[in-house]
């Protein structure tokens, strides 16, 4: 099998990306995970319970509270609705197997709808596609054995290779690995009835992105947010 073509760039280029990389660690801005409740119920009408975990996106790094982070606008925008019971899992760093161990340890629970918001550390670490995958499948499956979820919404990677934070060639070839891993994933997906990709697409402007050149801003969760929304009132959970 041959190999891909930034799988063969980060070869060439490792003494200049291991460079690259550990000044970005050096010099980024360090943005703390957003004070707030990780768990709670609101709105009227049917119960919807819902679990989001994932990386420092899902976590809400960027916004200055959980309530105005991923969690607090996709469930504030569900309970318009429905009665939401949520609960967030997400950590800074997190990659999906870090996250499959997490909700391992986890009591057993029922959820209705769980969102992922994972990818992007399984990149910048170095993660093997194959391996990738494995981790992701594993990760569905026990959400929907241990957490009884009937469906599952995975977040598509985000385009690294337009992040501010990251210098050439180091952000060119990690956008080329993030586009390449996002393209697995959304055909890994596509396979299953009980799984849906959802690609980041909102528009690459300077509002989106936080004061750190990488996680998304406040202007960009309740966007981001609305779009899962309109996905989960698509789906017949009667």
């Amino acid at each position: 099998m041959p190999i891909a073509a930034d799988t063969a760039a980060k070869l060439t280029l490792a003494p200049l990306l291991i460079a690259q990389a550990l000044y970005v660690r050096q010099k980024a801005l360090i943005l703390p995970e957003p004070p707030g409740a990780r768990q709670g119920v609101l709105g009227q009408g049917e119960t919807l319970r819902l679990l989001i975990a994932g990386d420092s996106s899902g976590a809400g790094v960027g916004a200055e509270s959980q309530a105005r982070a991923l969690s607090g606008c996709l469930s504030r925008d569900l309970a318009a609705d429905h009665r939401v019971s949520w609960h967030l899992e997400a950590a800074t760093g997190a990659t999906t197997r870090a996250t499959l161990r997490q909700l391992q340890q986890l009591p057993e629970a029922q959820f209705d709808v769980a969102v992922l918001a994972l990818g992007v550390n399984d990149v910048t670490k170095g993660a093997r596609l194959s391996g990738w995958l494995a981790d992701q499948q594993a990760l569905y499956h026990l959400l929907q054995d241990r957490f009884a979820v009937r469906h599952i919404f995975v977040s598509g990677l985000p385009p690294m290779g337009q992040f501010p934070l990251l210098p050439n060639p180091l952000r060119a070839i990690l956008g080329q690995t993030a586009t390449r891993f996002d393209a697995a994933l959304a055909a890994l997906c596509a396979g299953r009835e009980d799984v849906t990709h959802l690609p980041f697409d909102l528009p690459f402007r300077p509002e989106y992105i936080a004061t750190d050149g990488f996680h998304p801003s406040e202007v960009a969760y309740p966007i981001w947010a609305a779009r899962i929304a309109a996905e989960v009132r698509q789906l017949d959970l009667h």
